[in-house]
């Protein structure tokens, strides 16, 4: 196991917490719970992807914690543009640790869909079925902790901030409608405020932490051949 920052930086592998990383379900759980975290823009999204195209369609599911933005049609959308979007608050956990909980009893979690460029919910809804393993994905999901508690196996991705705010800057653009200088605002005035107060202390509760995020394939195939182990 290596306990220190410098070495798992030099051999570009996973570094784990001195303390025992579960390798199966706590007693009474038939499910194992994956949470994948890390800054915006660190590759979470894509670790988690790979995460669940290394099983077969059915024994994995998929929360992202981007769907569980709270819905606030009740303001204005210049009211709406005001929120800040990287606070904890601005998020429904509730209904997250209610649709967790019901995939852990056996249950479907119908996961509401939120639309960045509006900031509203939509009607749509999606279904998730329950699974052995349950993957969620999001920055600030070990910043919570009734939802951090509910984990077997917590993986945070660590990337540089530079990297991790043009990946940013790129997808707000091409996916989100927004403008480099809105982008660049939001990131001064939030963003990077809300990463160093909630997200970056999270780390410290990571069992694995895997740096360079989806371009660390050596740590990437370490993660799979465990989650292939337990499927």
């Amino acid at each position: 196991m290596i306990t220190n920052s410098t070495a798992f930086r030099e051999t570009n592998q996973p570094w784990c917490n001195d303390r025992r990383v579960q390798t199966e379900p706590a007693a009474g759980n038939q499910r194992f719970i994956i949470g994948v975290a890390g800054g915006t823009g660190s590759g979470k999204t894509t670790v988690a992807d790979q995460l669940v195209n290394c099983l077969p369609a059915g024994e994995i599911s998929l929360i992202r914690l981007d769907s569980y933005y709270r819905d606030r049609s009740d303001l204005t959308f210049e009211e709406r543009c005001q929120i800040n979007q990287d606070h904890p608050d601005a998020l429904d956990w509730p209904l997250l640790l209610d649709h967790l909980k019901r995939l852990v009893d056996g249950e479907v979690a119908n996961v509401p869909s939120y639309d960045f460029t509006t900031h509203l919910r939509t009607s749509d809804r999606s279904t998730v079925p329950p699974s052995k393993i349950i993957l969620v994905e999001g920055i600030l999901i070990f910043a919570d902790a009734a939802l951090r508690e509910m984990f077997d196996l917590k993986i945070y991705v660590d990337t540089d901030a530079d990297v991790r705010f043009i990946r940013r800057l790129k997808r707000d653009i091409a996916e989100r409608g927004r403008t480099a200088h809105s982008v660049i605002d939001q990131y001064l005035t939030t963003v990077r405020p809300m990463h160093m107060q909630f997200v970056e202390p999270s780390k410290r509760y990571a069992d694995v932490i895997v740096p360079e995020g989806g371009m660390n394939q050596a740590a990437l195939n370490m993660i799979i051949a465990q989650i292939r182990a337990m499927a």
